[in-house]
């Protein structure tokens, strides 16, 4: 009986969670990748709008498409938002197999450590497949390639790093959140515009991965922030969701 009752309760949280955000499939050959989609309010023919990437944690994978919703979905469904930033939002889903981010050793969930990423993150059949959705919404949506961004958190953090590695000209703008990756590709994340977060008292990936990344990004551009939280684990993601101005720096940027 408690076990249906757990059941029904986090059915109708997700069901609440997904309201605005469409349930779609997209199929490479014999690869799938679950992805939910946010469309602006009203689409207007002669208009082209924003497209945001959101790349979710470890804990999220799977094939339900819908655990990658739990953090970051709603913060876009705020009325305030859906107003003011018109844009396409998409919440892709990685196996549970896999990661976003070309991890070199498996984590055994305690921390990451710097020698797991890898300093040339080609070979990702994971971000191989996204790059793919990604080239399918701009030819099917209206759609402003010079504003399209990416940002996560966590293991989603690590991979929008990666993500931009391999697409250095593509995105005007990408954050990372509690994120890490190889500072050795810094150079090809230069040509676009950053925010990075963290929590000083994070047990998972150490601050240190965002300090490094930081420091690394600042050596080619001026265009890279950092701002660390005192006292805050692993899910800074809650500060950063709450920073007034955050979705105003985002949607500003744009490519030239």
């Amino acid at each position: 009986m408690k076990n249906f009752i757990l059941l029904v309760v986090f059915s109708s949280f997700f069901k609440v969670l997904g309201q605005g955000y469409e349930k779609k499939l997209f199929i490479n050959e014999n690869d799938t990748l679950p992805y939910r989609i946010l469309l602006p309010q009203k689409i207007i023919k002669v208009k082209k709008y924003p497209l945001v990437i959101f790349l979710h944690g470890i804990g999220e994978r799977g094939n339900d498409n819908e655990l990658q919703l739990i953090h970051g979905s709603t913060l876009f469904l705020k009325e305030k938002n859906l107003k003011k930033f018109p844009s396409y939002v998409v919440f892709p889903q990685c196996p549970i197999d896999s990661t976003w981010p070309k991890l070199l050793e498996n984590t055994k969930g305690i921390e990451y450590h710097l020698k797991q990423y890898s300093n040339n993150p080609k070979e990702n059949k994971t971000l191989e497949l996204l790059e793919k959705l990604i080239k399918f919404l701009t030819d099917n949506n209206q759609i402003n390639t010079s504003k399209i961004y990416v940002g996560g958190l966590s293991m989603g953090g690590m991979g929008t790093y990666e993500l931009v590695y391999r697409n250095p000209f593509l995105f005007a703008a990408a954050f990372s959140i509690c994120g890490a990756a190889n500072p050795s590709i810094a150079r090809k994340l230069s040509y676009t515009n950053w925010k990075i977060f963290h929590g000083d008292s994070d047990v998972v990936v150490p601050v240190t991965h965002s300090i490094n990344m930081f420091d690394s990004i600042k050596t080619y551009t001026s265009n890279v922030s950092l701002k660390i939280y005192p006292g805050v684990n692993h899910n800074s993601w809650e500060n950063v969701f709450e920073e007034p101005d955050f979705l105003n720096w985002l949607y500003s940027n744009e490519k030239k």
